[in-house]
């Protein structure tokens, strides 16, 4: 896939109803609570999908779907009747087979259940991993060179995931490309998960100082989702100016700039261990938002509220 914006398919994208239907696959994690949360905030519906029941955020306005979406006729029930669809499942850390099973082709069912119901547009998270950011290599932003297939079994999975979803014609998608999602949960990669590898395994804590940490706070990434979703970002023909309508349009959603040592020293201190810093090359660029910044985002945590989150978590 390369990441320029397909052709456009239609003039344009179907007006937003002030109260629109939006359906949100998995629902109950991370990103996908937080996204139910912001469409909320904005008067959305949301159909919350999950696979087990009494899992979906407990909001007002929030429906809980129980089943399956890559199944054609669960995925076809879900999205009947929905403004836009926002897909956030990738199965990360189990094995490529699974990996592929779920997102690349199981996501694309989603989507075209989605266009057969005319819904206006399909917001994918996808991650800023699908970027080649070997050592050596510069600022990346959404025309730039996407990791080759020894890459990793994530990595590669989501660009696949991506190119399916960009064959997929009919509605207006968007392929949301966060780096290091940062945000208190149980499920928080960064928060939580890595943060216990580096209490409980010495080896964890090696890390390269200078590396390029690429970040955004869990609450902006999901504000941005939301606007996008609910239709405040308006469709365009320019994909400088908002999603491309009809077409599949990459947009990278990263907050400021910091380092490995900014975000390792948080954690290591807080535990209260020694970190181990290795002199090795990395990646020292940047994931540029200008498109994000453009459609009208603007992130409202930075790097030292944070950091200061995962600090006070770990300590408590």
């Amino acid at each position: 896939m390369t990441s320029t914006p397909d052709a456009p398919q239609s003039s344009g994208s179907t007006q937003a109803p002030d109260s629109p239907v939006v359906v949100v696959t998995g629902a109950n994690g991370l990103v996908g609570a937080r996204v139910c949360e912001a469409l909320v905030e904005r008067g959305a519906q949301v159909r919350a999908v999950v696979r087990r029941a009494g899992t979906a955020p407990d909001l007002a306005g929030v429906e809980e779907r129980v089943g399956d979406f890559p199944d054609p006729a669960f995925a076809a029930s879900a999205v009947e009747g929905a403004f836009a669809v926002v897909t956030t499942v990738h199965p990360m850390g189990s094995d490529r087979a699974t990996q592929h099973e779920i997102g690349v082709e199981g996501t694309p069912v989603v989507a075209r259940a989605a266009a057969s119901a005319g819904v206006d547009r399909l917001v994918h998270v996808s991650t800023a991993a699908v970027y080649d950011r070997s050592p050596g290599r510069g600022d990346v932003d959404e025309s730039s060179d996407l990791v080759d297939d020894d890459a990793g079994d994530y990595p590669v999975t989501k660009r696949d995931t991506d190119a399916a979803l960009a064959a997929t014609d009919g509605l207006t998608r968007v392929l949301v490309r966060p780096p290091a999602i940062l945000g208190e949960g149980d499920s928080s990669v960064w928060n939580t998960l890595r943060p216990a590898a580096v209490r409980d395994d010495e080896q964890a804590r090696h890390a390269v100082p200078d590396q390029s940490f690429a970040w955004v706070h869990v609450d902006d990434l999901a504000a941005f989702i939301a606007d996008v979703a609910t239709g405040r970002v308006a469709a365009s023909d320019d994909a400088a100016t908002g999603p491309v309508a009809g077409g599949c349009t990459p947009v990278n959603v990263a907050a400021g700039p910091a380092t490995v040592r900014d975000y390792h020293q948080a954690v290591t201190g807080a535990l209260g261990v020694e970190p181990v810093w290795d002199d090795e090359p990395a990646w020292t660029g940047r994931i540029l938002a200008d498109r994000a910044h453009a459609w009208g985002w603007t992130p409202e945590v930075d790097l030292h509220a944070a950091l200061a989150e995962i600090e006070v978590g770990l300590r408590g």
